[in-house]
């Protein structure tokens, strides 16, 4: 039997990926194990299982290579690990960089470290508890529990959350620290010779570019020929060289950010402050942008905003496109940026389905086609209300028809 493995240390216990003793039985006295296998001749359910295997085991090794950088910076410096890691991975200097950093920080986090060599989390996990410690106090023990069950998407969540929640000034230090960070750059390929635009951004700025750029994309949509649209990444180009090029063709027109707060009737203020992702805002910094000429204020009721158009209008209004952002904060089926997302009729339009807020969700181009094309279904969770898109049962089964597709689409299986 073949083996792909990483040699443990002698006081290092060796397992298997696949629940067995293979390091073991091969005496490679590995910490990780990965059995080969025909993936051809795996059931779906076992390509699955193998895959999570593999994440495990990804983990690991990344474990590994992480203490082995970090042991290289302590004993040398940041600059000389990052110099080896380039000269023996063969890493490029920003991926060398990245590594070295990520490895210094992991250094410092106990918890992180055992569950990512335990390969209990992934890797990208560890990385964002990482990179957080780094911007001020965590709670690790509390973000690691977290990381075992959510994903990225959900951690990132719980991460900005807990970060507000330990400031001790309404996130306004973490929010300064992350402004510092902001970086652009812009070079030409010498692969493609096309240039690449890279930028980082704070939460708010970031938010406020992602809706006037999302803006402008849909506002070439509308005027694009049906028969021959651009795909959503040319769209994308072509939306953000008209921002920058071209000013005096104004600004695109709609919803450019979406601030949340609560109002507080007892003190009579506005507490909670936040963009419509979730992520928190320092009530300082609400104040601030509350001033600008562009941002417009505005309070929502149920009962008095045109949330209910019915059969008179087949596209959400704005009112109902702000008020699905706050609802759903993002795609309710991937997590996807709402600015870049549709209001999908639960209820289709074509059977009758009702412009009305009850009858909305925020779903992004992908999800948006899972619904339409391969079966997907939106449900709504009774105790909480959100809407969430699951694909059909059984949609590869290893025998037999599936219950879910048209009888003349069920003439192959597919194991």
């Amino acid at each position: 039997m073949d083996f792909l493995s990483a040699p443990a240390g002698p006081a290092e216990a060796a397992s298997s990926v696949d629940g067995g003793s293979y390091g073991a039985r091969s005496g490679c006295g590995a910490l990780v194990c990965v059995p080969r296998a025909d993936v051809a001749g795996l059931s779906d359910a076992g390509l699955r299982q193998r895959l999570g295997k593999l994440g495990e085991a990804g983990s690991k090794l990344e474990a590994l290579r992480t203490e082995t950088l970090a042991e290289l910076s302590r004993r040398h410096d940041t600059a000389g690990a990052k110099r080896v890691a380039r000269e023996v991975l063969r890493s490029s200097p920003s991926a060398a960089h990245r590594d070295v950093k990520a490895a210094e920080r992991m250094s410092r986090l106990a918890e992180t470290s055992g569950a990512l060599a335990s390969g209990e989390i992934p890797v990208d996990h560890a990385r964002l508890i990482a990179r957080a410690s780094s911007e001020g106090p965590i709670l690790e023990e509390e973000l690691v529990e977290a990381a075992k069950t959510q994903t990225f998407d959900e951690l990132a969540k719980t991460v900005k959350r807990q970060q507000h929640e330990l400031s001790a000034d309404d996130g306004q230090s973490l929010l300064d620290c992350q402004r510092k960070r902001r970086s652009a750059r812009l070079f030409k390929s010498s692969d493609t010779g096309m240039y690449v635009l890279n930028a980082e951004f704070d939460p708010v700025t970031g938010a406020h570019i992602a809706g006037a750029l999302a803006n402008k994309e849909r506002e070439f949509w509308h005027k694009e020929d049906s028969k021959c649209r651009r795909t959503p990444a040319q769209r994308s180009a072509d939306a953000l060289a008209e921002l920058i090029l071209h000013p005096e063709k104004g600004k695109a027109t709609g919803i450019a950010l979406v601030l949340v707060a609560d109002y507080d009737s007892a003190h009579q203020e506005l507490i909670d402050a936040r963009i419509s992702d979730g992520t928190p805002l320092p009530g300082k910094e609400l104040v601030r942008m509350a001033c600008e000429a562009d941002i417009f204020p505005a309070l929502f009721n149920a009962r008095t905003q045109e949330l209910w158009l019915g059969r008179r209008r087949r596209c959400a209004s704005d009112a109902q496109r702000i008020a699905l952002m706050v609802r759903d904060k993002a795609c309710v089926g991937c997590g996807a940026d709402a600015n870049r997302s549709f209001s999908h009729h639960v209820k289709h339009w074509r059977h009758g389905g009702k412009t009305d807020y009850p009858n909305l969700v925020t779903v992004c181009n992908d999800c948006h086609h899972d619904i339409h094309e391969r079966h997907h279904q939106v449900e709504t969770d009774s105790r909480t209300g959100r809407h969430s898109v699951v694909p059909p049962p059984e949609a590869f089964p290893d025998a037999g028809e599936t219950t879910w597709q048209p009888k003349q689409l069920n003439s192959v299986l597919r194991n």
